[in-house]
């Protein structure tokens, strides 16, 4: 059975730092992109990053330029978002999607259940 997970969530004061995990089981992460999304209350869910196969980094929100970077383990079949400098503006629900492909420009095929991020003083 395909699933993705996330975690790593929780609440973080303004300025601090976070690091969400993606884990895949049923299929290997290692042939296909993955997309970090998010989506804050009474908002549509929006791009965060996106990391190809080959590790080719692709941010969909300017927001978060500078202040969130996306890695991989293939090894342990994850994904990563760190998440630095955080801001109230970066609360939300925070989803993993695997693409269809390997680059960034394929659909999201798989999505996780998501993490909340509450950043809050």
């Amino acid at each position: 059975q395909v699933q993705l997970v996330e975690s790593g969530g929780g609440l973080v004061q303004p300025g601090g730092a976070l690091r969400l995990s993606c884990a895949a089981s049923g299929f290997t992460l290692n042939y296909y992109a993955i997309g970090w999304f998010r989506q804050a209350p009474g908002k549509e869910r929006e791009g965060v990053l996106c990391i190809s196969s080959y590790g080719g980094i692709r941010y969909y929100a300017d927001s978060v330029k500078g202040r969130f970077t996306i890695s991989r383990d293939n090894a342990k079949n994850t994904v990563y978002l760190q998440m630095n400098s955080l801001k109230p503006e970066d609360t939300a629900v925070y989803y993993c999607a695997s693409k269809s492909g390997s680059n960034c420009s394929h659909q999201n095929r798989y999505w996780g259940q998501g993490t909340q991020v509450t950043v809050s003083s």
